[in-house]
């Protein structure tokens, strides 16, 4: 299975903060924004990483990022070069997916909670179907809206509905079958001229191949698109880390669990940031590792 994160946009709601630079590369307490998406995506599964951003912020993601070799993944980069809808990044990376499972992830989109990792690959597992998720909120009205059924079957997808069928907004994780990008070519632009992901969505729904993981009262799916968002978001990392001890989304960690890397290149990975706690969490994984 293939990933794509979509970074583009231009921020506006975090202006000034974002005039010069992606919002996700702003940090999320102690990451960048970038990490978050990026380690849902490992804990997917999945080690081939598309990044699509914008022409002025393509190059910061290559500096943050590089190749990927050192986390024992894959990393690519394309230009969007205007934001003309989330539907968008799948015909942007139809060479990259080439008639592979997809998973696509919004970058500023942070997810966390026990059991994530199980839905992620239920996800995953599904060859024919594509699998949104569904998370609980008490105004749905402001969200596309999924209704589901007991097993899992998307019945209905809204967008902003005035008498929503269900309390499920929809996060912006997606996986595709290989012929996602087939279906989006089908789609027409919407009123405001983007190639939106519902309509992608509806395509599935339409063919009854769409189904639904809904998250649980444990997840958290945090909002950073704006200062408000972020800095809660912020703060939630940070009293989740001093609370348990462990880092959320620590990209070189997933890394290591999964056997991409070893504990030398885990230390590799932890010694220019020593001088820092991110750092000497990683040293202590791997010096636990020998030990143990």
């Amino acid at each position: 299975m293939k990933g794509i994160i979509l970074a583009g946009g231009s921020g506006t709601r975090l202006y000034p903060a974002t005039k010069s630079v992606s919002k996700q590369m702003l940090p999320v307490y102690d990451k960048p924004m970038v990490y978050y998406p990026l380690s849902t995506l490992m804990l997917a599964g999945v080690r081939e990483v598309l990044v699509i951003s914008t022409r002025r912020d393509i190059p910061g993601f290559k500096e943050l990022l590089g190749g990927g070799e050192q986390y024992g993944m894959s990393f690519l980069y394309a230009v969007q070069e205007e934001p003309k809808g989330i539907a968008e990044a799948l015909l942007i990376g139809e060479d990259f997916i080439c008639e592979e499972s997809v998973v696509l992830i919004l970058g500023d989109n942070v997810f966390y909670g026990r059991g994530l990792t199980g839905l992620l690959e239920n996800a995953a597992s599904r060859k024919n179907d594509a699998t949104i998720f569904g998370y609980k909120v008490k105004n749905p009205g402001d969200f596309g809206v999924v209704e589901v059924d007991s097993s899992g079957n998307a019945l209905s997808i809204e967008e902003k509905p005035s008498s929503p069928k269900s309390d499920y907004a929809v996060p912006g994780l997606y996986f595709y079958p290989p012929d996602v990008c087939s279906i989006t070519k089908e789609i027409q632009p919407s009123s405001r001229g983007e190639l939106e992901i519902t309509s992608v969505n509806h395509a599935y729904l339409k063919q009854r191949r769409l189904k639904v993981e809904l998250m649980g009262r444990g997840m958290a799916w945090l909002d950073t698109g704006t200062h408000e968002g972020l800095l809660k978001a912020s703060n939630f990392v940070a009293t989740v880390q001093e609370m348990q001890g462990m880092f959320v989304a620590c990209i070189e960690e997933i890394a290591f669990h999964k056997g991409y890397i070893d504990e030398e290149q885990l230390m590799k990975l932890a010694h220019p940031l020593m001088k820092t706690e991110y750092g000497k969490y990683l040293r202590s994984m791997a010096e636990s590792k020998r030990k143990g």
